[in-house]
C-alpha cells in the first residue's frame, strides 16, 4: 500500500533522513520507533507533503506521490494526525471533524455519508460526542488528541499517519488512546504509527522499524523487535 524507498529529507541544508526505506502493507499497523531527533516526525511530514523530499520515492498503491503538495496527497488518501494535535481551537468539535472531511465535501475524494461518519466518530470517541458543540481549544489534552485522530479518520483514508498520539498525556489517557488504536487495527485500518512509547507501540503493531540518526537500524515483526536485546535496552527499559 504505502512504499517509501531511499527517502532523503530534511530542513533547508540540514539532512535528517539519509535514505530510509519502509513499507506499510494494506490492512496492517506498522510502527516507527526511535529516540527524540531520530527523524520519526520528519518521515511522516515527508510522506504527507508537509516537507518536500530531497530524493527517493514515496508511492501509494503503486502511484508516486513524493513531492506532491500536501492537499494533493490528502486527495490520494493519506491522512496525517500530527504531533501536537493542531486542532482548530476557535472552532467547535463538529466543525473540526467537517474540516477533516473537506476533500470529500469539495469533490477531491468520494463524498460518501459525511454525517454518518461524524456519528461514527462520536461512537468511537464518546467524549467528543458529549462535547460536539464545545470549542476545540477548551478541550483537555486527551480530548484534543482524540479529536485530531477523529479529524484524520474523517478523510476515510487509505493510510492513516499517527504522530506521537500519546505525547503529553496522563497514563490513563495513553491507555485510552491505545485502545482506540487497537480498535482501528481490528478494523484493518492501514496505519503508520510514530511513537516514543515504544513498548505500547510494539504491543499493538504488526511490524516495526527502529530509526536511529536518520537511518533504519532494525526492522522486523513487532514481537521480534520487542524481544530484541538491543531494542529492549535502548527503548524499552528494564521493566519490559
Amino acid at each position: 500500500m504505502l512504499d517509501v524507498q531511499d527517502l532523503v529529507a530534511g530542513y533547508g541544508k540540514v539532512e535528517v533522513l539519509h535514505g530510509i526505506s519502509l513499507k506499510v502493507p494494506e490492512g496492517q499497523l506498522v510502527t516507527l520507533i526511535g529516540s527524540n531527533g531520530a527523524g520519526k516526525t520528519t518521515t511522516l511530514r515527508a510522506i504527507s507533503g508537509m516537507i518536500a523530499p530531497q530524493s527517493g520515492r514515496i508511492s501509494l498503491g503503486g502511484k508516486a506521490i513524493g513531492g506532491l503538495a500536501s492537499h494533493e496527497i490528502t486527495r490520494h488518501g493519506i491522512a496525517h494526525s500530527p504531533e501536537g494535535r493542531r486542532v482548530f481551537p476557535s472552532l467547535p468539535v463538529v466543525d473540526n471533524l467537517l474540516l477533516g472531511a473537506f476533500p470529500r465535501l469539495s469533490g477531491g475524494r468520494k463524498r460518501g455519508d459525511v454525517k454518518g461518519d461524524i456519528d461514527k466518530m462520536f461512537t468511537l470517541f464518546p467524549r467528543l460526542g458529549e462535547r460536539r458543540d464545545q470549542l476545540a481549544g477548551t478541550l483537555s489534552g486527551g480530548e484534543q488528541q482524540m479529536l485530531a485522530m477523529a479529524r484524520a479518520l474523517m478523510l476515510e483514508p487509505e493510510v492513516l499517519l499517527l504522530d506521537e498520539p500519546s505525547m503529553g498525556l496522563a497514563p490513563r489517557l495513553v491507555e485510552d488512546v491505545f485502545r482506540t488504536i487497537e480498535r482501528l487495527k481490528a478494523a484493518r485500518m492501514t496505519t503508520l504509527l510514530v511513537e516514543q512509547f515504544a513498548a505500547a507501540a510494539l504491543d499493538v503493531a504488526d511490524y516495526g522499524y527502529v530509526l536511529e540518526n536518520g537511518r533504519i537500524a532494525r526492522e522486523g515483526p513487532a514481537v521480534t523487535l520487542k524481544n530484541d536485546p538491543a531494542v529492549r535496552a535502548a527503548y524499552l527499559g528494564a521493566a519490559h
